[in-house]
């Protein structure tokens, strides 16, 4: 099955109040790999997008006046994400929307009944709770660059996703894309895409996941074997 990395940008923070989306980024792995296969589409709401939404995102009402619909396009964006799973970062907000676009454009289809949806955010609380794990959280945790990120921006985000959940997930995000062009199977094409001199980032534990960890030594007692362990690496912070 495919990993489709997804997200969106909407008018506001609610689709029950009426908003719609007006951006919808994917981006396909596979063999969790990736590849250049993309979807991506920039929609007309027909309606005005609220001004805080406006300063996460910076789109605007004047740049959206010639693009399509979302009728327009859902052909291709069902056909695109139909049998994937789906990597969502705070899964049911987009979904919310996505579902409430595809009813408005006389569908009956929903996006859990043709995708395994897998939500990132949920993925990253189990990993790391009582952390924050916001999507630059998360770069900042795993390393990944998310220094074009001024802005919010579907595509982009949907790219700085897949990295995060590989990385979240224990895969390899390095990759190259030696022989894929657009139209061909990327599952014949990335097999040999692992590059094997990639510098992947060592990321130290803070002091407040250092306390942590002695903290759950204590717990475990005097005779764990860990604790042996933990005095022969002399981590900070003992």
């Amino acid at each position: 099955m495919n990993l489709i990395v997804l997200d969106t940008e909407t008018t506001g923070l609610n689709a029950l109040d009426g908003h719609r989306v007006i951006e919808i980024g994917c981006v396909m792995l596979v063999n969790r790999r990736h590849t250049e296969r993309r979807f991506h589409s920039y929609l007309n709401p027909g309606r005005s997008i609220d001004p805080e939404a406006q300063e996460v995102h910076g789109i605007t009402e004047q740049f959206l006046e010639d693009k399509p619909a979302f009728r327009e396009v859902v052909g291709q964006f069902l056909e695109f994400v139909r049998g994937s799973e789906l990597v969502i970062h705070n899964a049911p907000f987009d979904l919310g929307f996505l579902n409430q676009e595809l009813e408005l454009a006389g569908s009956s289809t929903r996006l859990e009944d043709i995708c395994e949806v897998t939500d990132s955010l949920d993925v990253a609380r189990q990993m790391h709770p009582g952390q924050r794990n916001s999507l630059d959280a998360l770069c900042r945790r795993y390393g990944v660059d998310n220094s074009g990120r001024d802005l919010h921006g579907a595509l982009l985000d949907a790219e700085i996703l897949a990295d995060v959940y590989l990385a979240l997930t224990g895969g390899q995000t390095t990759l190259t894309l030696e022989g894929v062009s657009v139209g061909e199977d990327p599952t014949e094409t990335l097999e040999t895409g692992f590059r094997g001199d990639a510098a992947f980032p060592v990321i130290s534990a803070d002091e407040a996941e250092i306390t942590e960890h002695r903290r759950w030594l204590e717990l475990l007692g005097p005779d764990t074997p860990w604790r042996a362990i933990d005095e022969a690496k002399d981590l900070p912070g003992g």
